[in-house]
């Protein structure tokens, strides 16, 4: 379609809000805010992070402050303090991200179900997008595959056993440097240049079960080979939402902060702080499941436009 104009893209994510709120006050799950400023930042490798400082008092904290990616950190810490399901419907920050369909500051919907599983998560979530269709008139076909047999499936490649040179072999044509790429970069490159354009506009795709050097924040079950317990989920060709069976282990999630970070050095990036406030609480994180949804991605599928500027009041370049 064409870009829609200002006063139907801002109807539109009206709209979306809405039904937002009404889908998750029906479930009880509580709306809550929490800061867009940290003193700790996002140690992921793969994302940068905007910086400021703060020049008040010194006894206020730390001066540098890091603009959240996400608002999972406070939100777990609020998941230990004993306030139950609870979700955040705000901006989000991430450098370096901008472009046809990337905006440096865009909004995610982001909740957590106490005593859930990623498979229980996954329901809601498909029936949330469902209902987020249904303002356009549309809903969507259901696929839902492990990981593993994603890659069965469509390109005959054993992701989790075959070795590197066979997940390369795919994408010979596109000419990649395979400079630093280790495994899990070509498991992601096949999934972005072989799988996920080939996904129907009209189905959502559910990925659960991920190899375990890709658990990021989610647990991982016991097996042969073990398996991050998490999901991503797809309206046609865009990737919607990530969520996990939540980790709620201070020594491991530590641990996988200090990998991080170990990556950056490698990589030549600054190192991160890691948010000891939540490392100090997560030992007491109930058992739950959490998920992120990014909201442009969302409209953008509603408005059927490949353009993040037809879903913003004023996209970066005009901010």
């Amino acid at each position: 379609m064409n870009a829609i104009d200002l006063s139907g893209r801002l109807q539109l994510r009206a709209r979306l809000y809405q039904t937002v709120r009404a889908f998750l006050a029906e479930r009880d799950v509580l709306e809550v805010e929490t800061p867009i400023l940290s003193a700790a930042g996002n140690t992921d490798p793969n994302i940068e992070s905007f910086v400021t400082r703060f020049t008040g008092h010194v006894d206020a904290g730390a001066a540098q402050r890091w603009m959240r990616t996400s608002p999972e950190f406070p939100l777990k810490r609020l998941l230990a303090a004993g306030v139950g399901d609870c979700y955040e419907l705000g901006r989000v920050f991430r450098n370096g991200e901008a472009g046809g369909r990337h905006n440096p500051e865009f909004t995610m919907l982001e909740w957590y179900r106490v005593g859930w599983d990623h498979h229980r998560l996954m329901e809601e979530t498909i029936e949330l997008v469902q209902q987020a269709l249904a303002l356009v008139g549309r809903r969507a076909e259901v696929v839902i595959s492990g990981y593993r047999q994603l890659f069965l499936d469509e390109l005959g490649i054993d992701p989790l056993h075959d070795p590197v040179q066979v997940l390369q072999a795919p994408l010979s044509e596109y000419g990649i440097d395979p400079e630093g790429l280790d495994r899990d970069d070509w498991l992601d490159l096949l999934i972005t240049h072989k799988l996920q354009p080939a996904f129907p506009s009209d189905r959502i795709t559910v990925i659960h079960d991920y190899p375990a050097s890709q658990c990021a924040l989610a647990r991982v079950r016991d097996g042969d080979p073990p398996l991050a317990e998490r999901f991503e989920l797809y309206l046609g060709r865009y990737e919607l939402a990530n969520g996990y069976h939540e980790l709620n282990d201070a020594s491991e999630q530590a641990a996988r902060f200090a990998r991080d970070n170990e990556r950056r050095r490698a990589r030549g990036l600054p190192e991160v702080p890691v948010d000891h406030r939540l490392l100090a609480v997560l030992d007491a994180m109930p058992d739950c499941a959490g998920v992120a949804l990014g909201v442009e991605r969302l409209l953008m599928c509603l408005a059927d436009t490949d353009a993040i500027a037809d879903v913003l009041a004023f996209p970066f370049a005009e901010a």
